[in-house]
């Protein structure tokens, strides 16, 4: 039988990697209880010499990772990591502010009260509240929609630059029935509607069995961050139904909006 060859990985990969690891390891020092550490105390908890360390933390000072205290000399985390982790942090605050008003839009209206944001071309569910009926609509969390029509998806394309949604809308990125020159302008269009109106609804056209209605969440910047969205069975909401849903999805929203800082404007 041939002996079999193991083909170590390439040095720079393997080197690439640790390199990594010993980062990871560096910022992990940092804690609560002990937010500003030196070069040797460091080095003494990930196991490197100091000169490593050193090099480390003069990279991510650079980059604002970490600043230095001019005082002591020590290291403490720095405000660049909130550029990185701003728009997780972000989503987590909108997700835990916006829970018991969805609570109450679920009280109010008896359908499925959901919470989604968006990942560039597809509105993401990260919340929601099940009606009280035996029928109802809910959907996985974490559930993507990228379909053109849908409720959540008009809204947030609606608070996009007209050329990026066009663009997305002509990559075939976000899903249009009818993918034509002529629909992709008239669905701009309705783009334009759902900003005045202040929600948009999708009756039946994603899905014969059901309903759904969204309204966008702002953050202090003016930023749509969110969307508060109602969803419940076809059968149970006319078209007349749509606007008092529309209603109470706008101003649950604007509450929430208020919460994380939005003009009232």
């Amino acid at each position: 039988m041939a002996a079999t060859t193991t083909i170590p990985a390439p040095a720079t990969e393997q080197r690439g990697a640790s390199v990594i690891v010993n980062v990871i390891d560096v910022l992990r020092c940092f804690t609560v209880e002990n937010p500003l550490l030196g070069v040797t105390e460091i080095a003494a908890q990930v196991g490197l010499h100091k000169s490593s360390i050193s090099r480390i933390l003069a990279t991510l000072e650079q980059e604002r990772i970490v600043a230095r205290d001019e005082a002591t000399r020590k290291y403490a985390l720095g405000l660049g990591l909130i550029a990185i982790a701003g728009p997780l942090l972000a989503n987590l605050d909108v997700r835990r502010t916006s829970f018991p008003f969805l609570e109450q839009l679920a009280a109010q209206t008896g359908e499925t009260a959901v919470l989604t944001i968006w990942d560039g071309a597809e509105s993401v569910s990260v919340e929601q509240i099940p009606s009280i009926h035996l029928v109802k609509h809910t959907s996985v969390m974490g559930s993507r929609y990228n379909t053109a029509l849908s409720a959540s998806v008009q809204v947030f394309l609606a608070h996009e630059q007209p050329a990026r949604a066009a663009a997305l809308l002509e990559a075939g990125s976000v899903v249009l029935p009818t993918d034509t020159a002529s629909a992709r302008a008239a669905y701009l269009k309705r783009l334009e509607m759902v900003r005045r109106d202040g929600f948009a609804a999708n009756h039946g056209e994603t899905s014969s069995e059901e309903v759904g209605v969204a309204a966008p969440i702002f953050d202090h910047r003016g930023a749509v961050v969110a969307c508060a969205m109602i969803a419940a069975p076809y059968y149970r909401v006319s078209k007349e139904q749509l606007a008092e849903l529309g209603t109470a999805c706008v101003k649950t929203a604007r509450k929430i909006s208020t919460r994380l800082g939005a003009s009232a404007a």
